[in-house]
C-alpha cells in the first residue's frame, strides 16, 4: 500500500505514521528522516542540502525531491510505503506521481488527512514546555511535572520555545492552511483524499484511520473530502468523529 499522510503541525503526524506504517506493514518515510540520513552521511545531496541549510535557507524543491527519488527506490519501499511530510505542494504531487510511475509503475492509492480544530492544536502545542537542560518535553495539560515550571527527570528550568506560543503556533496555520489548500483539493479531487478526526486519545486517532484505510481497499470509501478551508472539518471527519462517539 502507498499512502501519504497530512496534517497541520499538532495533528500527531508523526505518532500516528508510525502506527499506520507498523499496520499496514509499510516503511514509514519522512522528509526529515530523509534529511538526516543524507546529512549524517554525508552523500552528495546531504551535502548541498547542509550548504542551504548553514546559510539559513530553503532547501530546493529539485534538492528534497531527488531525495525522496532515492528513498523510494530502496527495495524496503518497493512494494509500499507512508510518506510524512511529502508532497506539500502540487508541483510536489505532481513529481510524486512522476517518481512512482518511474519506478512500481503505479501511483498512491490513499491520502490520510489528520483533520484537528485550529483551537485544538493551539492548545496542544502551546501547552508544551521544554526542559533547557535534558530537553524533555511537558505539557501543561496532557503531561505537567509535579512542580510546575521544574523538570521530573533532572531538576531543569522548563520553558515556552518560540515555536510553541500561540501567537507562533496562529501563525503556522495560516501559512499551512494557505500552502495545503491546494495540494489537498487536489487529492480530493482525484478520489484519494480521506479526513480522519485526529482528536482525542492517540489509540482512537489511530484505529479511526486503521477503520478507514479498511474500507477504502474494500472499496466502501464514504466520501471524498472537499477542499480544505482553514479551521473546518471535513465532513468525512464529522462522521468518523460522530460514529465513534455513539
Amino acid at each position: 500500500m502507498r499512502l501519504v499522510l497530512v496534517g497541520p503541525p499538532g495533528a500527531g503526524k508523526g505518532t500516528q505514521a508510525a502506527f499506520i506504517a507498523e499496520h499496514v506493514t509499510v516503511p514509514k518515510i519522512s522528509t526529515g528522516d530523509i534529511f538526516r540520513a543524507n546529512v549524517t552521511q554525508a552523500t552528495p545531496l546531504g551535502l548541498q542540502a547542509r550548504a542551504y541549510m548553514d546559510r539559513g535557507d530553503l532547501v530546493p524543491d529539485d534538492v528534497t525531491i531527488e531525495m525522496v527519488r532515492n528513498r523510494l527506490r530502496e527495495p524496503d519501499a518497493l512494494d509500499g510505503f507512508l510518506l510524512d511530510g511529502f508532497p506539500r505542494t502540487v508541483p510536489q504531487a505532481e513529481v510524486l506521481d512522476d517518481l512512482l510511475r518511474e519506478t512500481a509503475d503505479t501511483g498512491l492509492d490513499v491520502v490520510l488527512e489528520l483533520v484537528v480544530e485550529n483551537d485544538e492544536v493551539v492548545r496542544r502545542l502551546s501547552g508544551r514546555r521544554t526542559c533547557r537542560e535534558c530537553n524533555h518535553i511537558w505539557h501543561v495539560d496532557f503531561d505537567p511535572p509535579q512542580v510546575p515550571d521544574v523538570c521530573d527527570l533532572d531538576g531543569g528550568q522548563l520553558f515556552q520555545r518560540e515555536d510553541d506560543k500561540a501567537e507562533t503556533v496562529a501563525n503556522r496555520l495560516e501559512v499551512y492552511a494557505e500552502s495545503t489548500a491546494p495540494l489537498v483539493a487536489y487529492y480530493a479531487g482525484r478520489g484519494l483524499l480521506v479526513g480522519i478526526d485526529a482528536t482525542g486519545p492517540v489509540d482512537d486517532v489511530t484505529q479511526r484511520a486503521i477503520d478507514a484505510l479498511r474500507h477504502f481497499r474494500a472499496g466502501e470509501q464514504r466520501t471524498a473530502a472537499g477542499p480544505f478551508e482553514a479551521g473546518t472539518r471535513h465532513q468525512a471527519a464529522v462522521d468518523a468523529r460522530d460514529t465513534a462517539h455513539r
